[in-house]
């Protein structure tokens, strides 16, 4: 869905839903005095360090410093864009967000609504065929014999379609659902001959699919009986609910996992990860039927900061590996491997060795240049001059697709000692790979959010991080924002000169605390957050205001403040002129007139503040 979502609805979205509401619709909070606490959602931690601030409306955790507004919270924990938050949140509220869409986008957001009740129907009934239907035998003992539980089989609400032309079609008909909405969704094709239409999936075993809000958008489906000619498996095609390269299977479930470990898992096969998330490794997630893109890559950074690879032991699931390579460096995230020992997939291993050894395995995982280099070694045995040059000449492209001097001469050493050569001739080779047109700065640049229909916060690129933030600075804005009194603000913004201000967030909530000012109104750090154009602005100002305690004497610690902070804008400008000084030639001009704007400033310092008018 596109559409503008205006600061007015922004606002009353944000004053629909009470951040201590919301929050407990998710961890227990406790109430301490003013404030609620809690074991932080965001990272480990024995001892709460997650306060939530009803009067302001923001939660900050001192342990990770993630903080913000029910927006924040939503992004955060669910790991949404703005625009999916803000939808979650309109819901939550009974607020009607179609009112800010054109007249089409409006259109197709009814046609999406139709088609995820139309899955989420049609995924009940497959699960209740399995479940209860005689036509479901074959399925159920396949299951089975994976030693695939029950209580598996609810959880992931697997299903089977059962064998026949058009039993979808005669249920959906029953339930009033139109064929060319089934066609929409991919779920039935129609004949080459004529006008008639067949079901898309005959006698599989049906894996919904869903998205990271857990709505159901498309299906995978084993064949279990039928035609032995056609695919082991298939999938929806893609659809308006449903993009395969940006869609990973399992990461509704997976989600918290990851961000509770920053690692995500990633396994070929859905039976693999039900039998990971089953035996308590729940940080698993997998490709739906196609190689790791760089869209998943980055849906997986939201939560992760590494990927660990958990393919087959057969060749095919090594080259899987090898394949995802390049999306997976561009992306930044750290990467390893897991070996596997042949002829075991992930979910065989579990059931023979249990979750513990499997869990180990993880934990021991190769880097993945680490793996590359054990590979290619595999695959040139030969102690050859050929299969060296073949070697260092694959490592070498490969470790400079990361621009990263550290990774690539490491892995020269490494690679000059597994081939027993001089570690200078391989960092050479690897500095002529380093030159050649690198496919990973291509790749950089063209990293950006997932691609989507529903637009993203912010889709400019990457800010800078932010610099050091002036202790007085950081007070001036703490002070600022917890400003209950009007009179203090006047003295105070008819003293200050912004130029003085030098962090970006500060100045940017001084500025915003202005304008609320001026139009007499009390400035709001939601509101003061959401036109900060940095992401840590967040975590940076909820931080400041997440102590709670009474400040005395405010309007001498704003003089005090602000005379420091202009004494040192002059000592700036006083350190520039003596700089300049050293350049200039004796008894010129332009000496005498700096030597005259260094009194001048020096003498400065020594004064009492006044109204910038009077300045």
């Amino acid at each position: 869905m596109s559409g503008f979502i205006g600061p007015e609805l922004v606002e009353q979205i944000r004053q629909a839903n009470d951040i201590v509401e919301l929050i407990q619709s998710y961890i227990p909070l406790k109430r301490t005095g003013g404030t609620w606490k809690a074991l932080c959602p965001f990272h480990n931690e024995k001892t709460p360090s997650f306060h939530v601030n009803p009067q302001r409306q923001t939660y900050y955790c001192f342990g990770c410093n993630k903080g913000g507004d029910v927006f924040n919270f939503l992004k955060d924990y669910e790991g949404l864009s703005f625009f999916e938050a803000a939808q979650r949140l309109a819901d939550r509220a009974s607020i009607e967000l179609t009112t800010t869409l054109d007249h089409g986008t409006s259109q197709r957001s009814e046609r999406k609504k139709a088609l995820l009740q139309l899955h989420e129907q049609i995924a009940h009934r497959w699960h209740q065929v399995l479940l209860e239907d005689p036509q479901g035998e074959k399925a159920r003992t396949y299951l089975q014999s994976r030693n695939v539980s029950l209580e598996a089989i609810k959880h992931f609400q697997l299903g089977y379609a059962p064998l026949g032309w058009d039993h979808l079609i005669r249920w959906s008909r029953g339930k009033n659902y139109d064929i060319p909405l089934l066609e929409e969704g991919g779920l039935i094709l129609q004949k080459q001959t004529g006008k008639d239409y067949y079901d898309r999936f005959r006698g599989r075993l049906m894996f919904p699919i869903h998205d990271v809000q857990g709505r159901c958008i498309a299906f995978s489906g084993r064949l279990i009986e039928g035609d032995t000619k056609v695919g082991k498996y298939i999938n929806s095609p893609e659809t308006q609910l449903f993009k395969k390269g940006h869609t990973i299977y399992g990461l509704d479930k997976a989600k918290r996992a990851i961000l509770k470990t920053k690692s995500a898992i990633i396994c070929e096969g859905q039976l693999d990860l039900i039998a990971c998330h089953m035996a308590g490794i729940e940080n698993v997630v997998a490709p739906q039927g196609t190689a790791l893109t760089l869209q998943h890559a980055t849906l997986l950074k939201r939560y992760a900061e590494e990927i660990v690879l958990c393919f087959d032991a057969d060749e095919a699931g090594q080259n899987a590996a090898i394949r995802s390579m390049d999306d997976l460096i561009a992306s930044g995230l750290n990467l390893r491997v897991v070996k596997i020992p042949h002829p075991h997939d992930p979910d065989s291993y579990i059931q023979e060795h249990g979750h513990e050894a499997f869990s180990q395995r993880v934990d021991q995982a190769d880097g993945f240049f680490d793996f590359l280099l054990q590979r290619l070694r595999a695959s040139h045995p030969q102690n050859t001059d050929k299969d060296r040059m073949l070697i260092v000449q694959s490592m070498g492209q490969a470790v400079a697709k990361t621009r990263h001097a550290v990774i690539m001469d490491t892995y020269a050493q490494k690679t000059a000692h597994l081939l027993n050569v001089d570690v200078d001739a391989v960092r050479q080779e690897f500095k002529q790979a380093s030159r050649t047109p690198a496919a990973a700065v291509q790749l950089r640049e063209s990293l950006s959010p997932m691609a989507s229909d529903e637009p993203e916060a912010h889709l400019s690129a990457p800010l800078p991080p932010l610099p050091h933030c002036n202790a007085q600075e950081y007070w001036l804005m703490k002070l600022v924002l917890s400003e209950e009194e009007e009179e203090p603000l006047e003295w105070l913004f008819s003293h200050l000169d912004l130029s003085w201000i030098q962090h970006p967030i500060v100045r940017t909530v001084l500025v915003g605390a202005l304008d609320a000012h001026a139009n007499h109104k009390k400035p709001e750090a939601p509101e003061i957050i959401r036109q900060c154009d940095h992401p840590e602005a967040s975590s940076f100002i909820t931080e400041a205001l997440a102590e709670a305690r009474s400040i005395p004497s405010r309007e001498r610690q704003y003089e005090e403040l602000l005379k420091r902070l202009r004494n040192r804008f002059i000592d700036h400008q006083i350190q520039t002129r003596k700089s300049r000084l050293a350049t200039l030639a004796d008894n010129s001009e332009e000496q005498i007139q700096t030597m005259t704007e260094l009194m001048s400033l020096r003498h400065s310092k020594n004064q009492p503040l006044t109204p910038l008018a009077e300045v």
